[in-house]
């Protein structure tokens, strides 16, 4: 028996409510030995009176010493086991933009980049191109034609796009074209099997085409293509745990996870504050509500150390319109690590709080890294998260006699 089927099994019906709130990235690292984390320097007396009343630890994304995306780090958080259900980021963008994709689609995320006179990368992002500028962009890349393909190209926001090749024949098993390093050029589209080898070279002549249309483009004169993926199928939300869900987010890319288990997505909010009052306004029309929060993410990927304190302090600020509602379960916690230091996704452990009036307090009055190391969860794969969700909201039965 896997944990879905004993979800199914065990899952009961009350009138509690479960909010998870998501600060993307939100584990750190200090700048210098010794030094404190993001979290540690942040002021953040809302959260210290959150963990006082509950319990916290380390929440493991995929397994120990794997840097996830954000793909798998949410599947894990919402209860998936991201070794058995993967997902690419393509899928994930293109549904969250409410593409609907077909069985047989691929779908590429990809991302608006800055090349310099030698064709190598200056800028991974074109400068975080505004949406403004890169949506003509995008709409301009539906020229690409290309034989015995149909082209979907869709913005999405900021420096990405989204592409949708429809076609026979072509599978999702192709390698991204992002380097993740500048000062060198965007690698080739290379299949990791025969059924994509038609994947990998339709993509070849879409970068072709695509270069000779932006060549002209001051910042964004070229673009990477990442997470090529084929239309996903998961349990939903409301078959494995008998929630109704709702999720609350301003990127496409997590509407999209949310919206592939099943959650509806609910309220057009672009702020924090917008997302609190979306959740007012919900409230009494859902079980279980996802928010995310991106910017503890990106600010620790452009590893600007003092914005991401500051982002935090901003996540902090929302947390007493969340327990103004009183939630039976609040959990605060990340998808995955992005310190600033490593200006990428990491490995650690995720310091996870969880505060409900059954949790087994563990005493600790502070949030961060170094108070979830003492905590009262251990350290924990993410993936179970939301079975102790569901025990502390009372929604899990008793297993066996």
């Amino acid at each position: 028996m896997d944990m879905h089927e004993l979800t199914r099994e065990l899952h009961t019906k009350n009138d509690t409510k479960i909010v998870m709130l998501v600060a993307d990235g939100l584990g750190g690292l200090p700048m210098t030995p010794g030094g404190k984390t993001e979290l540690e320097s942040a002021k953040s007396p809302n959260l210290d009176q959150l963990a006082a009343r509950g319990v916290q630890g380390g929440s493991i994304p995929v397994a120990p010493g794997i840097s996830p995306g954000s793909g798998p780090g949410h599947l894990g958080l919402f209860g998936y086991d991201p070794l058995k259900y993967q997902i690419g980021r393509g899928a994930l963008e293109a549904t969250g933009i409410g593409f609907e994709l077909q069985d047989g689609d691929v779908a590429i995320r990809c991302n608006f980049c800055t090349l310099d006179a030698d064709g190598n990368i200056s800028d991974r992002r074109a400068g975080r191109i505004p949406s403004e500028e890169s949506a003509p962009l995008a709409i301009k890349l539906r020229e690409v034609s290309i034989p015995g393909v149909e082209i979907f190209v869709e913005p999405v926001k900021e420096h990405r796009f989204v592409v949708v090749l429809r076609g026979d024949g072509m599978g999702g098993n192709v390698r991204d074209t992002d380097p993740q390093a500048t000062g060198v050029p965007p690698l080739d589209p290379v299949a990791d099997d025969a059924a994509s080898q038609k994947t990998a070279d339709v993509a070849r002549e879409f970068l072709n085409q695509s270069r000779q249309l932006l060549a002209d483009q001051p910042k964004a004169n070229f673009h990477t293509m990442r997470g090529f993926a084929e239309k996903p199928n998961l349990p939903s939300y409301e078959d494995v745990y008998g929630l109704r869900a709702a999720a609350i987010a301003v990127y496409p890319m997590y509407k999209g996870l949310a919206r592939l288990v099943g959650m509806d997505i609910v309220g057009q909010a672009q702020t924090l504050d917008e997302q609190v009052a979306t959740l007012k306004q919900h409230w009494n029309d859902y079980d279980f509500f996802f928010l995310h929060y991106k910017y503890t993410d990106s600010t620790g990927e452009d590893g600007n150390f003092d914005a991401k304190v500051a982002r935090i302090e901003d996540f902090d600020a929302a947390i007493p319109g969340i327990t103004s509602l009183a939630p039976t379960v609040l959990i605060v916690t990340g998808d995955h690590s992005t310190p600033a230091y490593l200006r990428n996704h990491s490995w650690h452990p995720v310091p996870t709080l969880l505060a409900s009036d059954c949790c087994r307090q563990d005493g600790l009055t502070e949030f961060n890294e170094s108070s979830s190391v003492r905590g009262g969860l251990g350290q924990f794969e993410a993936k179970h998260l939301m079975t102790l969700a569901l025990a502390n909201a009372g929604r899990l039965g008793k297993y066996g006699a």
